[in-house]
């Protein structure tokens, strides 16, 4: 039996990211299939974007110089000579005192180097143009380097390739690019009390909650989480279950048997281990304080408590930071969703232990209010009602009535 030390939560996660050593391997993925996943090298273009000058509006690619002075009262007259089409190069020039019909889009042909706006000419009788005002060198036309230039850098080291991303590398002809693997979290239930979530539930016993919660804060993180099923209070088959799931996993979450107790064996699973090592039993954090971390080969292993809001808080505070730092993320990317908002009613805390409140958002006269949401940890509905949570600090004894406070969103 281990003898609980509570130490902080700033403490806590700095033990738990020194176990990683930087993002994992990377894998050459199609571009089609690497949304959400993160750049492991720099991206540069093979080639300019678009390649091509083209127009950006429906009108007449001309010579900028036969515009000039053009008005309303006395336009230029031009000559339409020709015509391009979508899809197709050009293949003629406009010379002096002509003019080409050009769609948006349309290659710019060579000798022009600017646009009429459709809506700034008039075609007369004939073949002339009439240009009511002028336009200059560049004006309505997109260059072949404007978007993106040979050699230009595209995507970074670590960068979580959003949609748009992926379709510049389409763009530039990229067809799959290498990123970083996708971290394995395994996640393992345990205690005699908890049952699947289709099965007929008895006196005494509950349904499993929390490896549902885990396995869609992971995969929403990038991540695979590995369900490896429901595990009686016994040491030996958790043992066996951690032993298993330390093969293919890069995480493993071991759920209960956190708390002081004669069944409560997953710190002393984690230490005997071969190759294990306790960082911690006990984190000054609520909910949340019984979490235990370790290490099993190089790898991390987490104790986590078995009431449903403490999975998840611990979760935010603790195992994202993991999944991250494994994906190599550069972390002054990393944004969270925060709003600010007013406090409806006073919340005290503990001295030393910083207290994750979750609360409830609503629209108020003079903006967002913060209604906690009150209720033990072990009760699901305070995180289905919550919206987001506001963290006290340690060094805090609580939140008053009206304070202005910051909402971390789920």
């Amino acid at each position: 039996m281990f003898e609980k030390i509570y130490i902080s939560q700033a403490v806590a996660l700095n033990l738990l990211l020194d176990t990683v050593n930087g993002a994992l391997p990377s894998e050459n993925v199609g571009i089609e299939k690497c949304y959400g996943r993160t750049a492991a090298s720099d991206i540069n273009s093979q080639e300019d974007l678009p390649g091509f000058s083209r127009s950006s509006v429906d009108g007449f690619a001309v010579r900028s110089s036969d515009t000039y002075g053009a008005k309303e009262t006395m336009p230029a007259y031009l000559t339409i000579t020709d015509e391009v089409f979508m899809g197709q190069a050009s293949g003629f020039e406009v010379k002096a005192g002509e003019a080409a019909r050009i769609p948006t889009g349309g290659m710019m042909p060579e000798g022009a180097d600017a646009v009429i706006m459709i809506e700034h000419a008039q075609v007369g009788a004939g073949s002339v143009l009439e240009a009511l005002k002028p336009v200059a060198s560049g004006e309505n036309v997109i260059r072949a380097d404007d978007d993106i230039k040979k050699g230009d850098p595209v995507i970074r080291n670590g960068w979580l390739l959003r949609p748009q991303d992926i379709g510049a590398l389409a763009g530039i002809g990229k067809v799959s690019v290498d990123v970083v693997r996708r971290p394995v979290v395994s996640i393992i239930c345990t205690g005699d009390e908890i049952i699947p979530h289709n099965g007929n539930i008895q006196p005494g016993q509950v349904r499993d909650i929390n490896s549902f919660t885990l396995a869609g804060l992971i995969s929403g993180d990038g991540a695979v989480p590995v369900k490896k099923g429901i595990f009686r209070d016994d040491y030996e088959i958790i043992r066996q279950a951690l032993i298993f799931s330390m093969e293919e996993s890069d995480i493993v979450l071991i759920i209960g048997g956190t708390s002081v107790g004669l069944r409560d064996m997953t710190a002393d699973i984690i230490a005997s281990s071969t190759g294990g090592r306790l960082l911690f039993h006990g984190v000054s954090i609520k909910p949340g304080r019984p979490l235990i971390g370790g290490i099993v080969n190089s790898k991390p292993v987490l104790g986590l408590p078995g009431h449903p809001a403490a999975v998840a808080i611990c979760y935010e505070v603790y195992i994202r930071p993991l999944i991250f730092r494994m994906l190599g993320l550069e972390s002054e990317r990393i944004f969270r969703k925060t709003l600010s908002a007013t406090m409806s009613k006073g919340v005290a805390s503990s001295p030393g232990r910083q207290d994750h409140i979750r609360v409830r958002v609503e629209a108020g006269e003079n903006g967002y209010i913060a209604i906690p949401v009150m209720g033990k940890s072990g009760l699901i509905t305070t995180l289905v009602a919550a919206d987001g949570v506001v963290i006290i600090p340690e060094n805090r004894l609580g939140i008053d009535a009206g304070e202005n406070v910051t909402v971390n969103l789920f």
